[in-house]
């Protein structure tokens, strides 16, 4: 069975700086005429970053979408044309100070299908040095060191409700358990 839609034309109702907003007019498998809406987004990049004794970087920082100071792995939306892995390095600096030098791509997850082109890209990283935050003028996070174990037991108690970081810390404590990380 075909479940592939045709996109026949779109309308775009906002461009801004992290997303555009557009309808499209599609035709569906069985021929009839439907309206996606979507939202684009330039994509991001996350990087679960461990001690040598398995403790996880976070940064805590307020996401005015859900009115609320929330835990998260350090993460960052690309800009335009840059490389995902370039980004990470650069998020993980930034936001935490931390240096790092060998890398382990845990895989791509698209966070909501049904409305949005964003694609997130994690990683996971054993912390080699580390230097100072170089944070933007609009960003105020504060950096939290939690045993990885315990980050584990966050997730699985949704204490912890973040997308990137459950899927990350849940990859990476599998990866470290198996002697990969």
């Amino acid at each position: 069975m075909n479940l592939r839609e045709e996109k026949i034309s779109s309308t775009y109702y906002y461009k801004g700086k992290v997303i555009n907003m557009k309808v499209d007019d599609v035709r569906l498998p069985n021929g009839e005429l439907a309206k996606r809406e979507e939202v684009e987004h330039p994509g991001g990049c996350s990087i679960v970053a461990l001690t040598p004794e398995n403790e996880v970087f976070f940064v805590r920082q307020f996401r005015y979408a859900y009115d609320e100071v929330i835990l998260e792995i350090p993460a960052g939306k690309l800009e335009a044309g840059e490389d995902p892995y370039e980004a990470m390095q650069r998020e993980l600096r930034e936001e935490t100070g931390c240096l790092a030098e060998h890398f382990i791509y845990l895989g791509t997850a698209y966070p909501t299908p049904g409305y949005t082109n964003e694609l997130l890209r994690i990683w996971a990283c054993r912390v080699s040095s580390s230097t100072h935050q170089d944070l933007d003028p609009d960003e105020f996070l504060e950096v939290e060191k939690i045993p990885l174990d315990k980050a584990l037991e966050m997730v699985m108690n949704n204490e912890i409700p973040d997308a990137k970081s459950q899927i990350g810390i849940l990859k990476a404590a599998n990866l470290v358990r198996e002697g990969k990380l």
